[in-house]
């Protein structure tokens, strides 16, 4: 019995193989959940922030986990660590911080004195915000274009209402002032489960050479986010908003022109072919 083992080689090495597996599967990526947990950290902070009425503190941390939830996945791409597991997180993560999060942050800055109205809408937000994140994965797991999303992206839809109470960190207690609180809660959660197209950032390659003056504008981004953070952020959240409507007209004019390009192309042949004899 003893010898079996050198006897039969390839049957130890399965049962290592299923073993490493088995290793594998029982544990986790830390690098790209580290990222992960700090993303539920900020959503949790803003919540916090916001129940106390600190609402220049607490949308800020929107912005923290927008630029979190970027790095956790583009890092577990470049590492190889990518899993089911690390993408479930990350979605449980961002109904936290980019659902739930600004939902109570924009009930406690402006939609309160609405009464039932302000936390319903607060709720339609998060429900988006979760249907958007699961429409997300469904279609991740089938493929696509990845040159656009299908809908607005939960960050960039909860970078609305954060960029809006950082730049006005006033709450609004008055009725007819918090009815101007509804567009920014209910049009981001409308095109959060729509079926128009965002432009994704996804595909661009960091380690292709770029002008040095790309490096230039970077540093021109940095210092406007660093000496006027509350015009640029919200210049950057509502273009976003506003650059999937541009692209749906443009393309619909687009489309328009080529129609009528057709139609010219064809009446031009009709008239220049021969009558019957």
């Amino acid at each position: 019995m003893e010898g079996q083992p050198q006897q039969f080689p390839f049957l130890r090495r399965a049962s290592d193989r299923r073993l490493t597996q088995r290793q594998r599967s029982r544990g986790v990526s830390l690098l790209p959940s580290l990222f992960t947990l700090a993303n539920m950290f900020c959503g949790y902070a803003c919540v916090v922030h916001s129940m106390r009425g600190e609402y220049e503190t607490a949308a800020p941390f929107i912005g923290a986990a927008i630029v979190l939830d970027m790095l956790d996945g583009r890092i577990a791409r470049l590492t190889g660590t990518a899993s089911d597991f690390g993408l479930e997180l990350d979605s449980l993560a961002d109904v936290i911080s980019f659902g739930i999060a600004p939902a109570i942050l924009a009930f406690a800055w402006g939609l309160g004195p609405l009464g039932r109205l302000g936390w319903a809408v607060g709720f339609l937000f998060v429900s988006a915000a979760a249907l958007r994140l699961a429409r997300f994965n469904i279609q991740s797991a089938t493929g696509g274009d990845k040159r656009y999303f299908v809908g607005m992206p939960s960050p960039a839809a909860a970078g609305v209402p954060a960029a809006t109470v950082y730049a006005w960190p006033v709450g609004l207690t008055d009725y007819q002032h918090a009815l101007l609180a509804l567009p920014m809660v209910v049009i981001p959660a409308i095109l959060m489960v729509s079926t128009i197209r965002f432009r994704s950032f996804k595909t661009i390659d960091l380690r292709v050479r770029r002008p040095y003056s790309a490096l230039f504008l970077i540093a021109v981004g940095i210092m406007l986010v660093v000496t006027h953070a509350q015009a640029v952020l919200v210049v950057l959240a509502y273009s976003y908003l506003l650059s999937a409507f541009i692209g749906l007209a443009w393309s619909r004019l687009r489309r328009s022109a080529q129609l009528r390009g057709e139609d010219d192309t064809s009446e031009r042949t009709s008239q220049t072919r021969p009558a019957d004899a």
